[in-house]
This record gives structure tokens, sequence and C-alpha cells, in this order.
């Protein structure tokens, strides 16, 4: 781990003309249930801004996921080849002589920080982890699963660090030449294309695998505790979906034996029992907020990223409104907690009905504290509270849970 000498927020890393867009916006009401919910104790939240800190030299990149233990502790998952030498040295400019003679670094792949925000750990070397981590979640005997999207593997690490298990062969992909570029296959094979999301079954070990990530396998593969080969299923569509992509994005096991699935392309969730027969669709609401203009569309995906702000970016990209998925931790998971993208927040539903009964992030702007730009994942502790990890936003959001 890195000496710990001077700190600073992931917040605080965001890069400078994120702050600059910022300034276009005004600034962000506190995320609060909607009005008159019918679902009783649900939290009201408000956001920590200066909870995760870390050494004053490191830079963050686009953030891929997160994921809580037994304890509390939050592992941050962080794309460092979303960071160029460029962007690493940048920072100078703007920190100036306070931090003269200081090397900028990458901060490392994975961080575990304690509930207090203190940076406990840190660990993960690039070319092993792959690339594009998306997912992670630690099972019952505290080892981190973590999910590379642009590789064909899963892995299992310790929880300081150290590699267990790795199914899927490195540099091969589940496709017609093994490379990302031929032809999906979605094969009964430990062998995956884009896995997007893991988690592992605390009853007997199974590894569960969304392999569904960048237009190849369309597939839900279930491994034991050895990584071999058990069964495969995928989303549930009708006649009248057969038109609709079924790349499965996120998933989670419940405690009651459920799996849920992101349909993302369909913007809700599926759940299925463990064999794979389909039991529900929860769907997500969105709002179609793209711009019918695509070249205008264009224009501000890629030129807000050097000159922004492009005049309501928010409404001018569309995400969809099933990102990931999480549960509350009591012991009958009442909530769903779904980072919808399209809607720039995370929705919190009741489990039994669907019903949208919180949301926490939402509003007009980007880059204020307490909103979300692009967020990929939300996870959450025994006490309610929720951690934001975002992509293009570059941070992790804490939403602490502050009662009904």
């Amino acid at each position: 781990m890195q000496d710990k000498t001077g700190y600073r927020t992931i917040a605080g890393t965001c890069v400078a003309w994120a702050v600059a867009a910022a300034m276009s916006y005004p600034p962000p009401a506190q995320a609060q249930p909607k009005d008159a919910p019918k679902f009783s104790g649900v939290p009201k939240y408000e956001v920590d801004p200066l909870w995760a800190k870390l050494p004053d030299n490191w830079v963050v990149g686009p953030l891929g996921g997160a994921c809580v233990d037994a304890r509390d502790h939050v592992f941050v998952l962080h794309r460092q080849e979303g960071l160029t030498d460029a962007m690493v040295s940048v920072r100078d400019r703007f920190d100036g002589a306070k931090d003269a003679g200081k090397t900028r670094v990458k901060a490392p792949p994975v961080m575990e920080f304690d509930p207090q925000g203190n940076l406990v750990n840190s660990w993960g070397d690039a070319k092993v982890l792959g690339n594009y981590l998306h997912d992670c979640q630690v099972d019952k005997d505290g080892n981190v699963w973590i999910a590379p999207a642009r590789s064909g593997f899963v892995q299992k690490y310790s929880h300081d660090g150290k590699l267990l298990l790795q199914i899927g062969k490195s540099g091969v992909f589940d496709s017609s030449d093994g490379t990302a570029k031929g032809k999906p296959l979605n094969s009964d094979a430990a062998q995956f294309f884009g896995p997007s999301a893991v988690d592992v079954d605390p009853q007997n070990g199974d590894v569960y695998v969304a392999d569904g990530h960048g237009g190849g396998n369309t597939r839900i593969a279930v491994l034991d505790k050895n990584g071999t080969f058990l069964r495969q299923f995928r989303l549930h569509h009708t006649e009248a979906e057969k038109n609709i992509e079924v790349p499965p994005h996120c998933m989670r096991l419940s405690a009651d034996g459920l799996v849920y699935v992101c349909d993302r392309l369909a913007n809700r969730l599926q759940a299925f029992d463990k064999m794979g027969n389909f039991k529900r669709n929860i769907d997500i609401p969105w709002k179609n907020y793209t711009a019918e203009n695509e070249d205008l569309r264009k224009y501000c995906f890629t030129a807000w990223r050097t000159f922004p702000p492009c005049t309501l970016v928010q409404k001018i990209g569309r995400g969809t409104s099933a990102v990931s998925v999480e549960f509350s931790r009591d012991p009958d998971q009442r909530l769903i907690y779904v980072v919808n993208q399209n809607q720039r927040e995370v929705d919190i539903l009741d489990r039994v009905t669907g019903e949208v009964v919180s949301t926490i992030g939402h509003g007009a702007g980007l880059f204020f504290q307490g909103q979300l730009f692009d967020a990929i994942r939300a996870a959450v502790d025994s006490k309610g509270n929720v951690y934001v990890a975002e992509d293009e936003g570059r941070r992790l959001q804490r939403f602490k849970a502050v009662g009904p």
C-alpha cells in the first residue's frame, strides 16, 4: 500500500474540466425519497463527499465497480487503462507548488476502504486482472471475485489480493477464433467473452457469471466452486421482444434463491431460479432524454471530453435504466438498488412489488456532489449506506443513510 502521509478524496480526483462543467448547473438537492411512498422504512440519504481518502499524489480514472464485505469495508475497482500518462501529469498544472516534487501515479486497480473512509489496503496488477474491470463481489469467506469485461475470464482473490483461482484462460475468448473479434459462441465451457458480473452461491460455492458485455456472449454461466462448467441460461424474451438484444449486464443472487439479471436493453430486471427458469420481470422506469439530432449527439459524445460542457449533455446521451443491481442487507432483502443510467440516479425498489420507492442522485446537473454522471455500480453496506462508482464521472460517492 502506498504511503498515506497526504490525502484527498476520490471525488477530488475528477479532472478539472468536470469542475468547470459543474459551474453551468445549479447545486443539487439532497437525495430524498419520493413524496409519500407507500413502502415504509425507506431511508433518507445525504451525500458524504469527503468520505473516501486517498494519498494526494494518486490519480483516479474511470471506476468500474464497488462491492462491500461483511465488515462494511468497500472495495473499489479502478480502470487504469482509462488514464494516459498525459492525464496523470496534467494535475500538476492545477495543484501548483504545494505538491511540487511529488510523482503522480495511477491509483491501484483495487482499493479497500474501512467504514470511516480510510484507505486500508490496495492491490492488483492491471496486466493480470484484465481490461475494463466491471464487477466485484465478496463471498462468505471474504474472498474477492472480479469480472473484467474485456477479458475471457473471472478471478478469485484473497481479501488481501492473492490470486486464488482463475476461471477461463487469459488472452482467450469464447469465440470462433478465440479473439474478441470472433463470432460469440456461448459455449458450454468455462471460457467467457465479456464477463460483466460475478456472484457466488453461499450454500454450495457455485459461481454465476453474467457473460454479456460488449456485443459478445448473451448468457448466465454457472460453474462449480472449482471452475467446472455446470450449465447456462439466457434472458427470457417473448416473440414480440425477439428484436431486443439480450446482453445480461449485471447479476446478483438473492438470499431466497433467485438470480436477478439486468436485461439492460429492455430496461428491466429479470428474475430466475438457480436452474434458469424465468420467474418475473421488474420494469425500471425511464424517459427518453436523447435528442433527435443524431449529428449533435455524436458531436457531444466526442467533443465534450476535451471542450466541456456540451449543452445539456445528459439529455443528449442516453443510457439504459438497468445497469447494476444490489439488495439491502436486511434478512428479507426488502429493497433492490438499481443504477438507472438513463435517469442519472439510483432507483430503490420494493423487491416484492417492484415499485420505485426512493431515488438517489437525480437532478438536472452532472458534476456537483450528490449528482451522478455515468454511474456504473451501486453497492450497499449493512447500515444502508450506498456507494456509487462512476465511470466517466471518475469518482466514488457515498450516500449516507440518515433514517426513514
